[in-house]
């Protein structure tokens, strides 16, 4: 099916107007992107931040009245405050496109990160089954691969771990896939306990797994404790996330910038012995062992 796709340059006070435009037009799908390069790191949790300079995307069957669609954009206030581009897209299987560009993944000695739709590379190797969903975590960002390859190397029989902001559960579910005994999983998202719930029975581990929204959370010392969020939440629950560990336990931190890991590092060398900072990309990983 062939689709026109509508790019509509604005500022951030305007582009939630465009898009309510965009969808009222018969738009099948609409999508903010940043249009000048100023990444927005560190949202407030369930906070929706848009760019200074946002672009708004709608795409739309090439049958619609285009012209039409675009008058009714002109005509609104929102739509005297930017820029519009018409591109016409080829005719494609988008769901398919899709799915084409998740590929297995491998992160350590052990470890590989499966999409369902995609053959097992290594039937004797450790597999999760993840596809993605709306929780954050499918391996493909450096922060979540920068995890898993940690837990591959340090995860042993009857272990209890952490996933203190579990997302997708894709961090639970490798340690308990890689020999944990026993997972908790915290998250201040109910979308993201629903769906570590749903990836947990898909990969035959939901007895060994307990999750928790944060007023819930359970009092204890685990052997290991992952956090994968972003610096900000790091800095501000430190005293929490530490407390997680027994002594003697190893901690993992990642969502952290290459500007923010040193900051991160001291600040948890308070309870903890820390390791060599890790990187890929522009993403830190800061990892140690408690004090005992």
């Amino acid at each position: 099916m062939p689709w026109i796709q509508v790019r509509y340059t604005t500022d951030k006070e305007a582009a939630d107007a465009i898009s309510d435009h965009m969808t009222g037009t018969g738009a099948a799908a609409v999508t903010f992107l940043d249009a000048a390069d100023t990444p927005i790191y560190e949202p407030m949790p369930g906070e929706f931040l848009l760019w200074e300079a946002t672009t708004v995307v709608g795409l739309y069957d090439a049958e619609i009245d285009i012209d039409k669609v675009l008058l009714r954009l002109k005509a609104s206030n929102a739509g005297n405050k930017g820029f519009y581009k018409i591109e016409q897209l080829e005719d494609k299987d988008w769901v398919r496109e899709w799915m084409d560009s998740f590929h297995p993944m491998q992160f350590g000695e052990r470890l590989w990160i499966c999409p369902s739709w995609r053959d097992i590379p290594d039937e004797n190797a450790v597999n999760v089954m993840l596809d993605p969903g709306l929780a954050f975590g499918t391996g493909t960002h450096p922060t979540t691969g920068l995890c898993l390859k940690w837990l591959d190397r340090n995860i042993t029989p009857d272990q209890l771990v952490v996933d203190f902001g579990c997302g997708s559960g894709i961090l639970a579910i490798a340690a308990l896939k890689l020999g944990a005994k026993r997972v908790v999983g915290i998250d201040i998202d109910p979308q993201a306990i629903l769906a570590s719930k749903d990836n947990a029975a898909r990969n035959n581990v939901e007895d060994q797994i307990e999750l928790f929204l944060p007023h819930e959370q359970p009092t204890l010392e685990a052997d290991i404790v992952v956090a994968n969020i972003l610096a900000g939440p790091l800095r501000e629950l430190a005293k929490i996330i530490a407390a997680y560990v027994k002594p003697g336990g190893k901690l993992a931190l990642s969502g952290i910038l290459e500007s923010q890991a040193e900051e991160i590092a001291t600040l948890y060398s308070e309870w903890f012995d820390i390791d060599p900072i890790a990187q890929e990309e522009d993403w830190c990983r800061v990892s140690g062992t408690k004090h005992l």
